[in-house]
């Protein structure tokens, strides 16, 4: 039996609690990682935790915290840190998406947008770097999206933050590569959840992603050999829509 890399390994995943955040909570958990998630609500981070919990037991925690606060995300580090002793790897998933044109869109939801697909990302990177540093490495991945090199109408704050987030996590690989920390960021495409709607996984939508697609995909690179650094991967439906 062929021992997962990830065995034992301490991970915090934000957004954790639902969508794509909780597929790779799920899928971290099969494969014998700790992981401790955050998300904006009680109820979402208790009836995940307690979901997963009667397959997964200790391995799995979490706390309420909304990443455009940067002392909740302090908050939320120190927290993981006690109960894992780590993370070795971020997965900075938590997002919301804003559609919208320009003239009709509330400056409030601009900054929410920036705040929590830029800033969150940030203030989140800041925090687990030095304790990476003091584990002698760790993995961080960016959830992003192909709205990030492919703009729409509608799609200004969304769009800046998702082509933001490729320069940001650019320049972050190269600042603590040489620290044995790795850094990629995922571009999915059409994924069917319930992110900028009100029902979850329509089935009329099959020809979109699913969750678990996005989960593979991170795996698959925390799983990869470390000389090996796969910083970008663009993930699309094989057979989208016509």
């Amino acid at each position: 039996m062929i021992m997962s890399r990830l065995e034992g390994k301490s991970a915090l995943v934000t957004g954790g609690s639902r969508g794509i955040g909780l597929a790779i909570t799920r899928t971290l958990l099969d494969r014998g990682a700790q992981v401790f998630i955050c998300a904006t609500t009680q109820s979402g981070v208790g009836r995940a935790v307690t979901a997963l919990a009667e397959k997964h037991g200790g391995r799995i925690g979490g706390t309420v915290c909304d990443v455009r606060d940067y002392e909740q995300v302090r908050g939320m580090m120190r927290q993981a840190e006690r109960r894992y002793g780590g993370p070795d790897i971020l997965v900075n998933n938590a997002g919301i998406g804003s559609f919208n044109n320009v003239e009709k869109m509330p400056p409030e939801e601009w900054r929410a947008t920036v705040e929590t697909n830029l800033s969150g990302v940030f203030y989140c990177c800041r925090e687990v770097i030095p304790l990476m540093k003091r584990r002698e490495g760790g993995y961080i991945i960016n959830i992003g999206s192909l709205a990030g090199k492919n703009a729409f109408p509608g799609g200004a704050a969304y769009n800046a933050t998702k082509f933001g987030l490729i320069g940001f996590s650019e320049a972050l690989m190269q600042e603590v590569r040489y620290d044995h920390i790795r850094v990629s960021y995922v571009m999915p495409g059409s994924v069917n959840t319930e992110f900028g709607r009100s029902s979850e996984q329509e089935p009329s939508k099959t020809w979109k992603l699913r969750p678990e697609d996005v989960a593979t995909v991170v795996v698959n690179l925390l799983e990869m050999d470390p000389r090996a650094l796969p910083s970008r991967v663009e993930l699309r439906p094989s057979e989208p829509q016509k």
